[in-house]
């Protein structure tokens, strides 16, 4: 595979050196500065391919190998009218980008938030910090602070209980930090939605379900895909970050069958998949290894990690890359598999963009201000262990 980690721009506390340093060879970024429906403009983009390539510094190494993201406007997943002109700007950015040898772009259709977490400190026995999923705080938030209508039937009895009971115990600093995580939820920027206008920007949802949700992801890739396959590009969906239905919203991109589904709706090979292990492994049900046999040629970027399913409960935390619910060992033995048959059949693109996702915090790091889930050292940790598996499953004669 091709070993890159994410950048953010010339904000990111982790610099191009740090990730040059950690042994990749790759960038994932994106231009967070252009507001969401906007077009990608050449000079933008040629920007910030200079910043990391530029041949004459120290960063030369370095390509910008995958755009993520480029953003999917709230109109075309309403569906509202409004979306061929969001679309038509898409288009546009695609061409630009592979005017400019950009040729993976990951996206996501999540409505309103991108992700969600309870907690971006979690802290591990061994002391290092992480993010976790905590089903009774999330209750809290939407059932207490948020107080969205109708929240009750989204929640078990002992679940409104239990968050009730916990609510009243917390300090207003408490309730203030667990609003500011639940709100986050935007890769690349530091600012949390404000909560005085996130209401209405759920109402806007009021009327579409899973099946129109659905309605509008197909639409939507049936307009971009065609383009991308004619400008060489690989568009490729993140699932849904934790893959299951919050606040009244639904998700449509968390299981095997709602992929096959996205990839029927477009069949061709530009619309594809970032195979998110830890996203896609919150689910017991999702069989990660047989994912990538059934889906591997639509399978563009790969983001390797795991999150620990806390029994008993909704749960969640992100644990060591190699020691959570994922079997790492089988899903990089199936990635490498497929990188030979890409080889085999005479692929251009046969080796896998990847990257570590979602590093703990932890030695220095910890008192230095990052990304949630995007400090270097943890991340360093990570893909030395990934190379390291890499490495020894590629030499295995057990690969085919």
């Amino acid at each position: 595979m091709i070993h890159t980690m994410r950048w953010f721009g010339p904000n990111d506390p982790v610099s191009l050196m740090d990730i040059r340093q950690a042994g990749c060879s790759g960038v994932v970024s994106a231009l967070h500065q252009i507001p969401v429906g906007d077009i990608w403009n050449s000079q933008a983009i040629e920007e910030r391919k200079r910043l990391i390539q530029e041949k004459n510094n120290q960063f030369s190494a370095l390509k910008w190998l995958v755009v993520e993201s480029l953003p999917v406007h709230e109109d075309i997943k309403k569906g509202l009218s409004s979306r061929e002109f969001y679309i038509d700007n898409y288009k546009k950015s695609l061409r630009n980008l592979a005017a400019s040898g950009i040729k993976t772009v990951c996206y996501n259709f999540m409505p309103v938030l991108d992700w969600s977490r309870t907690s971006l400190d979690y802290q591990l026995p061994e002391g290092s910090k992480t993010l976790r999923f905590v089903w009774i705080d999330f209750a809290i938030f939407d059932l207490f602070i948020l107080k969205r209508p109708n929240a009750e039937a989204d929640y078990e009895p002992e679940t409104r209980i239990a968050a009730e009971s916990k609510f009243r115990s917390m300090s207003d600093y408490q309730l203030s930090v667990l609003t500011n995580t639940v709100l986050l939820g935007l890769p690349g920027s530091e600012e949390a939605f404000d909560l005085n206008i996130f209401q209405s920007l759920l109402d806007e949802y009021a009327d579409i379900d899973d099946v129109q949700l659905r309605k509008n992801l197909y639409y939507f890739i049936s307009k971009v895909a065609p383009v991308a396959q004619e400008v060489g590009i690989n568009l490729c969906i993140h699932p849904d970050d934790p893959p299951r239905s919050l606040l009244g919203l639904p998700r449509v991109v968390s299981t095997e069958s709602d992929l096959d589904q996205l990839m029927k709706a477009c069949d061709v090979r530009a619309n594809g998949i970032t195979f998110c292990t830890g996203s896609l492994g919150v689910r017991e049900d999702n069989d990660l290894p047989g994912m990538i046999k059934r889906f591997g040629d639509r399978i563009h970027f790969v983001h390797l990690r795991t999150t620990k399913r806390e029994e008993g409960t909704r749960n969640f935390h992100e644990a060591p890359h190699l020691n959570g619910d994922v079997d790492m060992y089988e899903v990089v033995k199936a990635l490498l598999t497929e990188e030979n048959r890409r080889k085999s059949a005479g692929y251009a693109d046969s080796l896998l963009p990847m990257r570590p996702d979602h590093g703990f915090q932890m030695l220095d790091d910890l008192q230095k201000k990052t990304y949630p889930g995007y400090s270097a050292i943890g991340r360093l940790k990570a893909l030395a262990e990934l190379r390291g598996l890499e490495m020894a499953i590629a030499r295995s004669p057990s690969l085919v």
